[in-house]
C-alpha cells in the first residue's frame, strides 16, 4: 500500500489531488513538479544558503544572487547586478534549461526565508523586470500558495511541498496572483500542518534595458 507523505511534524498528509482542494490544472501555465530535487541535494542546497550572508530589510530575510531587486521601486536593471550565480544555484539552473522548464540559464536569484508566521502579499513578478518564466524550488517546510485570478478573484490554493518546483508561464505570470498567507499553519482539508522554517529559491531571467546615450 502506498503510504501519504508525512509533514515535518509527523502529521499525515495526502497530496494535492487527494486534500479537497481545486485542481492546479485550474490556473493555465502553471507546472507543479514534485521531487524535482533529491533530498541530499535539498540538504546540501539549504547548508549552502545558511553560509551565506542574509538581507533584513524586510520582515523575512532573503538572499538576492546575479541581480539585486529594489522592492521599494518594484525595478532591477544592470546596474544592480551582482555578478554571476553561485555554483549552487547555477547547478539548478541547468536542470531547468535541461528539462525545458526555462528557455535559456536563468541570471537573477532571490532566496526568501519563512518563519511561521510570515508570508508574502499577493502579488505578480515585475513584467518590465523579467521575462515570461518564473520558477520557485521548495525548501525545507510545506505551506499553501495561494493563487488569484486577477480578473474574477477566483482562488486556488496550491500545497507546495518540500523538493518541489512551480514554474509560471502564460496566465500563471500575467494573470494570475500568488501571495503566501502570513500564519502559523494551514487547513487543507481535514488537515490541519502546522509551518516550520520554509526556504524558497526563485529563478528568474532579467529583461535589461538597453543603456542611453550620455
Amino acid at each position: 500500500m502506498k503510504s501519504h507523505p508525512v509533514d515535518l511534524l509527523g502529521d499525515p498528509l495526502p497530496p494535492q489531488r487527494e486534500a479537497e482542494l481545486p485542481p492546479i490544472s485550474d490556473v493555465g501555465g502553471l507546472q507543479y513538479i514534485p521531487d524535482f530535487i533529491s533530498q541530499e541535494t535539498h540538504d546540501q542546497l539549504l547548508t549552502e544558503i545558511d553560509r551565506q550572508p542574509w538581507l533584513t530589510e524586510l520582515r523575512r530575510r532573503v538572499q538576492h544572487y546575479g541581480f539585486r531587486y529594489d522592492y521599494k521601486s518594484r525595478s532591477v536593471n544592470y546596474s544592480m547586478r551582482i555578478g554571476e550565480l553561485p555554483e549552487w544555484a547555477r547547478a539548478v539552473g541547468a536542470a531547468l534549461v535541461e528539462q525545458r522548464l526555462f528557455p535559456a540559464m536563468p541570471d537573477q536569484v532571490i532566496v526568501n526565508e519563512y518563519q511561521p508566521g510570515q508570508g508574502i502579499k499577493d502579488h505578480i513578478d515585475c513584467e518590465p523586470c523579467f521575462t515570461d518564466t518564473v520558477a520557485s524550488l521548495s525548501l525545507g517546510s510545506r505551506c499553501i500558495m495561494v493563487f488569484t485570478e486577477k480578473a474574477t478573484k477566483r482562488v486556488v490554493p496550491v500545497l507546495l511541498e518540500p523538493r518541489s518546483l512551480v514554474v509560471l508561464t502564460g496566465p500563471a505570470r500575467y494573470e494570475w496572483m500568488h501571495g503566501i498567507p502570513p500564519r502559523k499553519s494551514d487547513e487543507v482539508g481535514r488537515h490541519s500542518i502546522k509551518r516550520a522554517r520554509r526556504v524558497s529559491l526563485t529563478f528568474r531571467q532579467v529583461i535589461v534595458q538597453p543603456e542611453r546615450d550620455a
